[in-house]
């Protein structure tokens, strides 16, 4: 957890000083995402794209 605290910080520190607290929760939230998804990758839980593809087309049925 300490890599979305620093990261966080360090997001807010860059943003505008007239930014709004939607602003800042995106962020944070976008960082948690790309956090959680480079977890996964580390760990092997990847879909290729055709994997991708077909969930993507079971789910428009």
């Amino acid at each position: 957890m300490v890599a979305i605290k620093e990261a966080s910080i360090e997001t807010i520190k860059r943003l505008p000083d007239e930014c709004s607290l939607e602003d800042i929760m995106y962020e944070i939230n976008f960082i948690a995402q790309v956090l959680d998804g480079l977890k996964d990758a580390e760990e092997g839980r990847l879909l290729t794209t055709e994997e991708l593809l077909k969930r993507v087309e079971q789910w428009a049925k």
